[in-house]
């Protein structure tokens, strides 16, 4: 059985990959988005997803799942304009969205994602 932890620190790992399947940590905005509106916070948190992929060998293509952590159910329409254009047509993950709380008081949205990986 063989686990790749990926940028691990004391608390977590960024990713974790075991038997062609990877688990992402919650993604929140950069530093330049996160005072931003929800579209903005979505596109950066969305762009940072994108860069932990390419990192891991994997892409939209490959999503399995993904779980949207929302501060305000109101920008829930707002937050999927962004989603929708995000996601490559055919490729859509099982997808679950809440109302939560956020670990920071100005973000708006954090993501977790699973995707398989090129073994």
């Amino acid at each position: 059985m063989s686990i790749q932890r990926h940028d691990t620190k004391a608390r977590m790992s960024r990713a974790v990959i075991h038997q062609g399947v990877a688990y992402l940590c919650g993604q929140v905005a950069g530093p330049e988005a996160r005072h931003g509106d929800i579209k903005a916070q979505t596109e950066s948190m969305l762009a940072r997803v994108d860069a932990l992929l390419k990192e891991i060998g994997s892409s939209r293509e490959q999503l399995l799942s993904a779980t949207i952590y929302l501060k305000d159910g109101g920008d829930f329409a707002a937050m999927n304009e962004v989603w929708d254009a995000w996601v490559p047509d055919g490729y859509a993950p099982a997808r679950t969205c809440v109302c939560a709380p956020m670990p920071a008081d100005e973000l708006k949205v954090e993501i977790t994602v699973t995707t398989a990986v090129d073994a």
